[in-house]
């Protein structure tokens, strides 16, 4: 049989097959052998085990070749990363935003970036994140999940896609999933009043099924990925508002950080590139180049 992994928890995993039957299933010992693990989103080989009367397990025998995997949250398969972000409550991080972007852009993916918590915004700053992000090229949605606001768009731009929700504890990852499927799919997480910093509440990583071509991967940690896959001296080209400006640089190699006759620091200085997208390009640069050092040691 083929099916697709939706749950792992520990080694344990829960496949759903061709016929839309679910079996718990476990993994042979030969992926150890070839240093492989089955991962959710894996579409997978596998056969029945009769282990006991009251229920068939199967067992995954072969993963079939992955578009994209990602390592550091485990997940493999997945087409569009859906980038949550609140208005208030926590603050917007449109630094982890532009690393999540980049990401995307490194996998090969589509990102889709969702503005939550718009009223609890009187100010309405959102709308300046907005404008910097479709002027860079991204589809920008405002919801208010508690409220149902804007799910019906978001319902439209997940369709046929294997999605994964991420963004910072307490934006409301969970509250939109529950909105989608109007019933609570995870646990909300809390938003801790003193600190205002979001509480892990996903325990392990899942696949919620809106129709069999259209999936929301649920999973711990998606906000800490890690992005130094990208090599420092690429970042440039997985930022979108970037690329037409590099063949500008005069020099070949160009960091873009401290070198004169730079394309993509004369775009900035000309109003192209926005000065603050540009300074968080620099921060990140300058992690990723932190940890080549490192490994060099």
């Amino acid at each position: 049989m083929k099916g697709i992994i939706i749950e792992n928890i520990s080694n344990l995993y829960r496949v759903k097959v061709e016929d839309n039957m679910v079996y718990e299933a476990n993994a042979r010992g030969k992926f150890k052998k070839e240093d492989i693990t089955p991962v959710v989103g894996d579409f997978v080989e596998c056969e029945i085990v009769k282990e006991d009367k009251e229920k068939d397990r199967v067992s995954i025998d072969k993963i079939l070749d992955r578009k994209v995997y990602i390592k550091r949250p485990k997940l493999a398969n997945i087409s569009k990363i859906v980038l949550v972000i609140s208005s208030k409550h926590p603050k917007p991080d449109l630094l982890m935003l532009d690393k999540q972007l980049a990401f995307a852009e490194f996998l090969g993916i589509d990102a889709l970036i969702v503005l939550n918590k718009i009223d609890l915004d009187k100010e309405k700053e959102f709308k300046e994140i907005k404008r910097v992000y479709e002027k860079v090229g991204y589809k920008v949605l405002e919801t208010e999940a508690k409220e149902g606001k804007g799910i019906d768009k978001l319902k439209k731009e997940l369709y046929g896609n294997t999605n994964a929700f991420s963004g910072n504890s307490g934006v409301g990852k969970s509250t939109l999933i529950n909105a989608i499927f109007d019933k609570d799919m995870t646990q909300e997480g809390e938003i801790s009043k003193k600190s205002r910093r979001g509480k892990n509440t996903t325990t392990s990583t899942k696949l919620y099924e809106i129709d069999e071509k259209t999936f929301i991967a649920d999973t711990p940690g998606f906000s800490t990925f890690d992005i130094s896959e990208i090599e420092s001296k690429d970042l440039a080209s997985y930022f979108k508002d970037f690329r037409e400006y590099v063949q500008d640089c005069e020099f070949i190699g160009c960091s873009h950080l401290k070198e004169e006759n730079c394309g993509i620091k004369n775009a900035v200085k000309e109003g192209k590139i926005e000065q603050e997208r540009y300074d968080r390009f620099c921060k990140i640069y300058q992690e990723l180049k932190e940890k080549e050092e490192r490994k060099k040691w």
